[in-house]
C-alpha cells in the first residue's frame, strides 16, 4: 500500500517578541479533500518558538509512523537549520549555547519517525494556507486561553 503523503502548512507569532505568542497549523492529507487546522497561544514567548512548535505540534499529530510529510514554513530559523543540517551538529554538542535547545530536543524525537522535506514559502505573499496559518497564530497570540512558555519563562524570568 501506497505511503500517505501530508502538506503541513505551518506559522508562528509573537507579539512584541519576545510577548504573547501562537502558532497556527493546518495539514492536508494530499489527493483527499481533508484538511485540519490548529492554533494555541502562549502567554510569554518568541516569534522563533512559535514557528518551531508548529513544526513539532503539527508532526505529533500524525498517528502513523513513518508517514511522508512536507512542511510548508515561511521561517528561515527552522528551514535553514534543518536543510542545512545546523540542528545535528548542535545535536552533537547537546545543544552547548543555543537557544530553543529544548524544542530542538523536541523536534528531532519526532523528526527522526517520519520523511520529513521542508518548503520555504514567502510570508505575507498571499499564499492561502500561508495566510491561514499567519491569521491563526496572530489570533491565537492575541485573543483566548493561553499557554506557559515554562521553559523560556524559567530561563527569562528577568525580560518580563
Amino acid at each position: 500500500m501506497e505511503q500517505a503523503q501530508i502538506h503541513v502548512y505551518t506559522d508562528g507569532s509573537a507579539l512584541g517578541n519576545p510577548g504573547p505568542g501562537g502558532y497556527g497549523i493546518i495539514m492536508e492529507l494530499v489527493g483527499k479533500q481533508y484538511s485540519k487546522e490548529y492554533a494555541q497561544g502562549y502567554a510569554y514567548t518568541t516569534n522563533n518558538r512559535m514557528e518551531l512548535l508548529a513544526v513539532i505540534v503539527a508532526l505529533e499529530k500524525l498517528k502513523e509512523k513513518p508517514l511522508n510529510v512536507v512542511v510548508f514554513s515561511d521561517s528561515k530559523y527552522v528551514i535553514d537549520s534543518v536543510e542545512k543540517k545546523w540542528v545535528f551538529g548542535w545535536k552533537t554538542k547537546n545543544f552547548e549555547g543555543k537557544k530553543n535547545s529544548d524544542l530542538w530536543k523536541r523536534f528531532l524525537l519526532i523528526y527522526e519517525q517520519h520523511n520529513v522535506k521542508f518548503k520555504w514559502v514567502k510570508g505575507h505573499n498571499n499564499h492561502p494556507q500561508n495566510e491561514r496559518c499567519d491569521w491563526l497564530a496572530v489570533n491565537a497570540a492575541k485573543n483566548g486561553i493561553k499557554e506557559k512558555d515554562v521553559f523560556f519563562e524559567n530561563e527569562n524570568k528577568n525580560l518580563h
